[in-house]
Formats: structure tokens, C-alpha cells, sequence
């Protein structure tokens, strides 16, 4: 690693917002921060839930590291708000940010590419007059059981498993709190393997273990909830197409500078992609840090390679 900083710029991180992750931003844009201030650079900590513009300009900011996670701070919104001010930012651009928060967009894209996903449908909610809402409600055409998650969540929030028919409806109105698409998927038996990509590689990945039915909101954030197995228990040949598959779908949607794509691989060891995460958990305890620890980056390293990419784009 090079010695100083790549950059005398005036550092803004960006954290909190008001989305349901908004703790977890915080937590993530602090740990940036201290990282930052470690390492010499001139940075500043900006809540996007005051007045962000104002904040930019006051502070003379003249890059933004984007430790926003859901909501307006992941779909390309803060994205395209930074570009009107010609501010550069971190991570990857609008369009990319919007199709990776959308599942239904980028699920999409992953079936053109030919990417492997698990069967899903789209359940809409749609306005009946008087305020009062119905529900398309296609009856999936695979198996029991069945996963139930809003299209632009993230961090797991408003997913559930069914394994049973008649709990659709009510399990539908639940999820419709979140968003007015929701998505229904098959669910993948399997281990659950996530893989971190830095640029144009991957890192490596990680299995996660939760002990709960799955790895929810609850056993992401609950130290002692969640198992992590480093590299993930499966055999070289599916660690290496899981790598692989995990770039390709970065590529697909046209991401940049770090992501985290989440797979689940089934027991003929074939990987399916859930999501790919624009901006993962930047804590000193987040998975991607752990992944690039792993491929020999600490997590000073790992910020430093951020702002080296967000420099170059």
C-alpha cells in the first residue's frame, strides 16, 4: 500500500438518512470515518437526514464516501443528487444503484445474462378507489417452500418463509407495509455463501450460518446469531463458479467499486444469486471487511481502495 493519502480532497461521509437501515449506516459511516482520520485524510461525518446540500457546501466536500445503506441512500437517488452537484462519490453510479436495490429489475437482468436466480413471481398491489387496495395474487408455479420480500428492501427487512399456501395472504399484506411490489421466490435449500467484489475481482466470499430460520435482520445484527465460516465449507470448483457467477452479476449491472453479492447454492452445488449489494456493511464487523481481511486487505486498506476506485471512474 501506498504511503499518505491518494487524496488531499476534502472527504465527506455520508451516513444515516431515513431508512429502515439507518443504524446500521451509521455504525458503518463512523467506522469509515475513524478509518479515514487514521489514515491522514481530511474527512468529514454528514447525516443525509438534515440538509444534505447545505452540508456539502459548507463542508467544501469534494468527495463522498457513500456509507448509506436502503432507501433513497442505495437506489441512485443520493447517487444522482451528487452528480448534479458534481461532487464524485464511491461505490456504483445511478443506474446501477437503481437496479440493484429493484430485484425484480435486477433479477431480470441475471435471466438475460443467463445468470442462474431461483423461479420468482411479482405480486402488485394496485388502488381500488376510496383508498381502499386489492392484490393480484398469482399462484406461484414451484414448489413450497416459498420466500416473501419486498422488491426495494434491503438488510432482509419484511422477508419471510411460507411453507404453507394459505399463509400467502396474510404473509402479502405484511410485506405490502414495505413496498408496493412484492417479490415471491422459491426457496433455495442450501448453504447461503456471500461473495465480496472489489473493482474487477472477487475478494472471496463467506458462508453465513444463522441460527434462526434464516439470515434475517434479527441474526445479521445479533452478535452471536450468525455463524461465519471462512472460506465457505464447499469444494473448489463451486467456490470458484460462485466467484465467478458473483462478478458477473457486479458486471451485469454495471457496478463499481465494492459490492457483495449474496447467493444461495443448492444440492447439486449450482449457485443462485439473491441480490448484489451496492453498498454492504462497512463496520469493522461487516462482512465485506471480513471477506477482504481475508484476501490479506485490512480495513484501512479496504477504504483506501474505495477512494482509489471512486477516483479513477
Amino acid at each position: 500500500m501506498t504511503k499518505g493519502p491518494v487524496t488531499t480532497k476534502k472527504i465527506g461521509v455520508l451516513m444515516g438518512g431515513e431508512s429502515s437501515e439507518r443504524d446500521i449506516s451509521i455504525r458503518s459511516g463512523l467506522a469509515i470515518y475513524q478509518g479515514l482520520q487514521e489514515l491522514g485524510y481530511n474527512a468529514v461525518p454528514i447525516d443525509i437526514s438534515k440538509d444534505v446540500v447545505a452540508a456539502l457546501k459548507k463542508e467544501k466536500v469534494k468527495l463522498a464516501f457513500l456509507a448509506l445503506h436502503g432507501g433513497i441512500g442505495e437506489n441512485g437517488a443520493i447517487q444522482g443528487m451528487l452528480e448534479v452537484l458534481g461532487v464524485p462519490y464511491t461505490g456504483s453510479g445511478v443506474l446501477a444503484s437503481a437496479l440493484a436495490m429493484d430485484k425484480e429489475a435486477s433479477k431480470k437482468i441475471f435471466v438475460y445474462h443467463g445468470l442462474p436466480v431461483a423461479p420468482f413471481v411479482i405480486v402488485r398491489q394496485k388502488a381500488k378507489g376510496k383508498g381502499q387496495k386489492t392484490i393480484e395474487q398469482p399462484v406461484p408455479d414451484f414448489p413450497l417452500p416459498w420466500v416473501v420480500k419486498p422488491v426495494a428492501e434491503g438488510s432482509s427487512i419484511g422477508v419471510s418463509i411460507i411453507k404453507e399456501e394459505q399463509a400467502l395472504p396474510t404473509c402479502l399484506e405484511k410485506t405490502f407495509s414495505f413496498d408496493k411490489r412484492v417479490m415471491i421466490e422459491k426457496f433455495i435449500a442450501g448453504k447461503e455463501v456471500h461473495i465480496g467484489i472489489l473493482g474487477n475481482r472477487a475478494l472471496g466470499g463467506v458462508e453465513v450460518r444463522p441460527s434462526l430460520e434464516f439470515y434475517n435482520y434479527e441474526a445479521k445484527y445479533t452478535s452471536g446469531l450468525t455463524e461465519y465460516i471462512m472460506p465457505p465449507e464447499i469444494d473448489d470448483a463451486t467456490y470458484e463458479r460462485a466467484k465467478d457467477i458473483a462478478l458477473k452479476a457486479h458486471t451485469a449491472l454495471g457496478c463499481s467499486g465494492a459490492s457483495r453479492v449474496d447467493l444461495r447454492i443448492d444440492e447439486n452445488n449450482i449457485p443462485h444469486i439473491l441480490e448484489v449489494n451496492t453498498l454492504p456493511g462497512m463496520t469493522t464487523t461487516s462482512l465485506l471487511p471480513k471477506i477482504a481481511k481475508s484476501a490479506g486487505l485490512g480495513f484501512n486498506d479496504l477504504i483506501e481502495e474505495i477512494i482509489r476506485l471512486a477516483l479513477k471512474e
